[in-house]
């Protein structure tokens, strides 16, 4: 699978290529942070496929569900676009940055649903976790 995305703005683009290896959405409260109050669509890729062809990201880097967290955006319209956690040989992918969003499908999993406010939705079929999956 090889999709590409960028940022709002169109300064910051990307390519990915490779099987997911995740589909979720996350309900943390980082990434509620991060999205404004919704959960956080993702797909998890594997990092050699993944690569900006257009832009340097600016990083924000701390500590997110247990793992130190570095978010990729873009320096002028903020676009939160890819995440890469430590000890994870792959990068999150933001699924409304791609260009084809509904390349995606779907979620999978789940996950943080300890951390889920009321009004999140999940799927059903869905299959959910209270924090990551073991």
């Amino acid at each position: 699978m090889k999709m590409e995305g960028g940022c709002f703005c169109g300064t910051l683009r990307y390519q990915v290529e490779g099987r997911p290896l995740m589909k979720g959405q996350c309900h943390c409260r980082s990434c509620q942070h991060h999205s404004g109050g919704a959960p956080n669509l993702f797909m998890v890729m594997p990092k050699q496929g993944f690569s900006y062809t257009q832009g340097t990201p600016r990083q924000f880097r701390r500590d997110a569900a247990d793992a130190m967290v570095t978010r990729d955006f873009c320096e002028s319209c903020g676009t939160h676009v890819a995440n890469h956690r430590d000890g994870l040989e792959a990068v999150i992918v933001k699924i409304g940055t791609l260009d084809d969003p509904a390349r995606f499908g779907g979620p999978k999993v789940a996950l943080y649903l300890a951390e889920k406010q009321a009004f999140h939705h999940v799927p059903a079929g869905v299959h959910g976790f209270d924090g990551l999956p073991s």
